[in-house]
Formats: C-alpha cells, structure tokens, sequence
C-alpha cells in the first residue's frame, strides 16, 4: 500500500516532477501573451524547478543522513543513538523506525551479555573459592581429607556443575535447535523421581510429604496427583527443568517450615496436563508478574530468584522449555504465596 501512500516517496518525487511541469508552461504562457524574452522565462524556470527541488531533496535526504551517524555509532558499540523522523509516514519513515527498533535489540542483547558476565562471575566466584580454600587446608594439613572436607568440596563442586548446565541450557535457547522427544508416561512416578533427585521428598503414593535435604532443609514438599494414574505427553527431560526450576524457586521463598506443593491434574482438553506449584512465601505484586520469566531478572524481595545470587535464568528456562512443548506457564492468582500454573498440550510441538 506505501507506493499509493499520499505520503510515499514515490508520490513526493511525482509531484516534484508535475510542479516544474505546470511551472515551466505557465511561465511560458506568461511570455507568450506579455512578448517576454524566452531566455528570461527559462532561467526563471531553472530556478523555480531548483528552489523546489532543493526543498524535496533536503527532506529527503536530512533523516538519511542522521541514519548514517546512528549506524556508524551502532557499528562502534554506541546503542544508546536512536533516528529522528521515525514518526514520519513515509518510506524513510518506516526504515528510521526499523533502526531504531533494531538499536533497542541491540541495547538489550548488550545489556543482557553484560548482566550475564557479571551474574556468572558472581556465581562462579563463590564455590571457587570455597572449593580452593578446602583444598589448600587439605594441602597446608590444617585438615585431613576426612569424608566430610571432602563432602564439602563435592557440593561447591556440584554447584559449579549446575551453573555449567544452566549456561548450556541457555546456549540451546539462543541455538533454537531442541528438538523434543515426547513420550507418554504417568505423572506421578515421575514427578516423584524428580522430587528425589532434588533431594527434597520421598514417601507413598497419592501424598508425598517429608523434609528435604535442599539448601533449605526446613521446607515440606507435597506432591498432589490425581487421580492417580494420570498421563502426560511430554518430553520428560526438558519437564524435568521446568519443574525443577520451579520447586527450586518455591523452596527459596518459603518461610521457616513452609510448604510447597506440586499439583497435578487433568487439562481442559483431552490429553493436556495442568501442573501447579504453590509455595506460603510473599507471592509476586501483580505489577512484576510479567518480568518474573524475563531472562536476569532477580526482583525484589519475594520473587523467584531474588537475594539468592542466582543468575536469574531458571524461570526464564522453564518458559522456554513450556513453550517448546506449544504450552503455557504464568503467575495465576493465590490467596497466599506463588502459584505458577504449567499447561501442556496433549500433542506437543515436534513431538516425535
């Protein structure tokens, strides 16, 4: 529709073209019936068709070179330069609001790498030097390799290993190269495997409630599955991230000898899963629901992975790996605590 745009470029140079035109003859015209010499009505034509020419031209050719200073500052790592003109309705318009568009892509990538180095070395800065310091004690004999030195090695270990993973998983997001591999299981069994291998619970069958041996020892967990045969169609792995992620932020946020509860139900559409974590923490003001699955975002005081030295992907993981699955997950109201709300398909996307 631009070309027939009144406001197009194409139209701009079209009337450019039909005034000199319409000047040109009505200053002949006025030489014809006033006997003017020729050579004055074309000099003053020259003039008149460059005077309006000059006119479009600058229009014209003003935003392109603000653009050209813009991208050239782009182009020197300066983000923060944005095109004037961008409300113009013509096509210069539309490329200065794509400029500017793609700059403040560019700005938050560049934000986002920062904010990653500086969260990454923070995490990794901490069990490297715990691990380095039960290691020199070791090696300066101030204390033996006894099982539990070395126990508490393993876990600053263990946590660098974690920080690895979550890197990897982040490195796949960006790549968009996952495919699933869906598979039908039942819920219940494994979402109590999950749970061991977090180390939080273990118990019967229908209601799983115990002490955890997480960073927060103190936590109950409450695993709900009804009824309890039900089935999912998933890919167990990456479901394993997102359930992980979100036991581990619901932990996080409890209070002293809190609950969390994993619930698990039937969707409203045949073969879908509805799986919900509720915690007794603070909850999220409904004014930062939307941020709590942005990528670094650590909040405030009561949301997931605030004040723990996180690096803020868990969450941000755990809506890629919903959304790989053609699912859903968001903050769904609670009269107490967080409740995040996991919907998945009965047919996942890519499933193979």
């Amino acid at each position: 529709m631009r070309p027939f745009s009144p406001f197009s470029i194409k139209t701009k140079l079209g009337t450019l073209v039909v005034v000199s035109v319409f000047i040109t003859t009505g200053l002949l015209m006025v030489a014809l019936r006033t006997k003017t010499e020729l050579r004055f009505i074309t000099v003053f034509s020259v003039i008149a068709s460059m005077l309006i020419t000059q006119f479009v031209a600058h229009g014209l050719t003003a935003p392109l070179d603000d653009m050209t200073t813009v991208a050239r500052a782009i182009s020197r790592g300066d983000y923060t330069r944005r095109v004037h003109g961008a409300d113009r309705r013509d096509e210069l318009g539309d490329l200065a609001a794509t400029i500017n568009v793609m700059a403040d892509d560019l700005e938050a990538v560049d934000r986002h790498r920062k904010e990653l180095v500086a969260n990454v070395s923070h995490e990794l800065r901490t069990p490297i030097a715990a691990l380095r310091a039960v290691l020199e004690n070791v090696v300066d004999g101030v204390s033996a390799a006894d099982p539990e030195t070395m126990r508490t090695a393993l876990k600053q270990t263990e946590r660098l290993g974690r920080l690895v993973e979550t890197l990897l998983d982040l490195s796949r997001v960006d790549n968009g190269v996952v495919p699933l591999k869906a598979r039908r299981f039942e819920v219940w069994p494994y979402l109590s495997g999950v749970l061991k291998e977090a180390g939080l619970a273990a118990g019967q069958r229908g209601a799983l409630t115990g002490s955890g041996h997480h960073t927060r020892k103190d936590v109950h967990l409450h695993l709900d599955v009804f009824p309890s045969e039900l089935t999912a169609h998933a890919d167990a792995e990456r479901l394993h991230q997102v359930v992980a992620n979100l036991i581990d932020n619901a932990v996080k946020h409890s209070p002293q000898h809190g609950r969390v509860t994993v619930r698990a139900r039937a969707g409203d559409t045949p073969g879908s899963l509805a799986l919900e974590v509720l915690d007794e923490g603070p909850g999220i003001p409904e004014a930062e629901r939307h941020r709590v699955f942005e990528r670094f975002n650590r909040g405030n005081a009561g949301l997931p992975g605030s004040g723990d030295g996180g690096t803020g992907l868990g969450l941000a993981i755990a809506r890629w790996a919903v959304e790989l699955h053609g699912g859903s997950i968001g903050v769904a109201e609670s009269p107490r605590g967080c409740r995040i709300l996991v919907t998945l398909p009965g047919s996942p996307k890519g499933a193979g």
